[in-house]
């Protein structure tokens, strides 16, 4: 039996190539915030240095959330 391992993410993320097309404000963290990737090593593009506030908006919902940015691994 095989089993999947979970992510763990406990955040939303988003790609900051998509971030840059879709010209989000960035917002600096005070703080690095490293990340291990799904095969449980540090993302070797860096830490995440920056968010980007969205809306979300589902049928009658809108809520206001922080999303962070990352750099892609490749």
């Amino acid at each position: 039996m095989i089993h999947k391992k979970d992510s763990g993410a406990i955040r939303l993320v988003m790609s900051l190539k998509f971030a840059k097309k879709e010209k989000f404000k960035f917002n600096k963290i005070k703080r690095p915030i490293y990340i291990r990737n799904i095969d449980d090593f540090f993302n070797k593009k860096g830490p995440i240095e920056h968010t980007v506030e969205v809306n979300i908006y589902y049928q009658e919902y809108r809520k206001r959330t922080e999303i962070d940015v990352i750099r892609g691994q490749k």
